[in-house]
């Protein structure tokens, strides 16, 4: 099958040139051709141009024509940072963090991720992949393209590869593009709450190197926080992971500076993500590195967290991923649209800056710059088309809603029931 847009009045994030990460001021440029057309075949994009130039077709069988008048078509969403898979949501805690309790305190009794571990053990594999696959087609309509999932609602041997073969299905049965992370450092399970190092021992000596055994995995990632795992067993834990083909990322500095940043760079980890307590020394640090740091406004809103220092990291000459953190705690949301609007409105960046946040670099903190995040040619067919738009400042300007009318995946026009 083969598919052209023409008449697009905005073709957004094109290749100008080949861009596999944009950094610091480069941020607010967002290239864009105008009154374009876009051809796509086997699944990938073939070509594209002005309509001035549109050239001629002999063939035209076996040909679909979306005529895109007045609206604007962008690479898809690339989500690299989700806890997708869960058992049951976690709306009780909300509301007692309405009344004023910490989100500490609701996990020092059991609540938190702890509370996601123990209903997910209680949980069917087939039970997990049908949510998941609900919430997939969710995200799917929303405009992302390509997925990162986490473990760690397993916390045991049984639960955390329980996750990790849910994922695989998931792959198999989507037609996103989905990574799998393997996290099981994400708390200490109430069994081991007096033996954390032999919760980690059974981590490194277990199951990191049976997932990288059986392939389950594409990353391993560590929550360095206090009262989770510390800056050295972070890095302890990154470093088997590296020994069984795991890439780190970490989880770092949401709600305190506890090193998460420093772990990252020094195992050389591909994002470091929440930075909401990040330093000026961390900024100095990633500078000096390749490591995404990756800002999560869902979550950052939901738990009502500091605001990380946006518009200091991008004059420094950072780059920013933004993701949505979806999951049942702290950001029951995977709409990334959303994840722009608050980008803009909380984290006072550019319309310009979230969108590339949202697509080139978060396809970097995936290791997906050659397939995902711009529209290039060869590079794989994943896209929506807007409904009839302004401007491009007018997506998150509507925060909340999903202007999207049509969503393709894979050179395919997806449907919805």
């Amino acid at each position: 099958m083969r598919l052209l847009i023409k008449n697009i009045k905005n073709l957004v994030q094109i290749d100008a040139p080949k861009r596999v990460v944009v950094k610091g001021k480069d941020m607010s440029i967002l290239p864009q051709l105008t009154d374009a057309w876009l051809a796509i075949e086997d699944g990938l994009i073939a070509d594209f141009g002005k309509m001035d130039d549109f050239p001629g077709i002999e063939d035209w069988s076996n040909l679909q024509i979306i005529d895109a008048q007045d609206r604007f078509v962008f690479p898809s969403w690339c989500d690299s940072h989700t806890h997708l898979i869960y058992a049951h949501s976690r709306e009780e805690e909300f509301a007692s963090r309405l009344k004023g309790e910490s989100y500490a305190s609701i996990a020092a009794k059991g609540g938190g991720i702890l509370n996601s571990a123990k209903k997910l053990q209680n949980t069917s594999e087939d039970k997990l992949v049908a949510a998941a696959l609900g919430r997939l087609n969710t995200i799917i309509q929303q405009g992302t393209g390509a997925v990162e999932i986490k473990s760690g609602y397993g916390l045991s041997m049984a639960g955390e590869l329980k996750m990790l073969k849910v994922i695989q299905r998931l792959k198999a049965l989507s037609p996103l593009t989905i990574q799998a992370t393997f996290l099981g450092a994400h708390a200490i399970p109430e069994e081991f709450k007096n033996n954390k190092a032999g919760y980690i021992q059974l981590l490194t000596e277990e199951l990191i190197p049976a997932i990288g055994q059986e392939k389950l995995a594409d990353y391993c990632d560590v929550f360095c926080e206090e009262n989770y795992f510390t800056k050295a067993e972070t890095i302890h834990i990154l470093e088997v992971g590296l020994k069984h083909g795991l890439k780190p990322r970490v989880h770092a500095e949401q709600m305190s500076h506890s090193g998460g940043i420093e772990a990252g760079v020094q195992c050389g980890a591909i994002s470091v993500d929440h930075l909401e307590y990040i330093s000026d020394n961390d900024i100095d640090l990633l500078l000096a590195s390749h490591t995404m740091p990756t800002l999560l406004p869902g979550a950052q809103l939901f738990l009502q967290l500091q605001t990380p220092p946006a518009r200091k990291m991008m004059d420094k000459g950072l780059p920013i991923a933004i993701a949505s953190d979806f999951n049942p705690g702290s950001c029951p949301s995977g709409n990334m649209n959303l994840m722009v609007s608050l980008s803009c409105i909380v984290n006072k960046m550019t319309p310009e800056e979230a969108i590339n946040a949202a697509t080139i670099n978060s396809a970097y903190a995936m290791n997906l710059s050659q397939t995902h995040g711009s529209i290039g040619i060869g590079k794989k067919a994943n896209l929506f088309i807007t409904q009839p738009i302004p401007s491009i400042a007018f997506l998150p300007y509507n925060f909340g809603e999903t202007l999207i009318e049509t969503v393709i995946l894979n050179g395919e026009i997806q449907t919805f029931n």
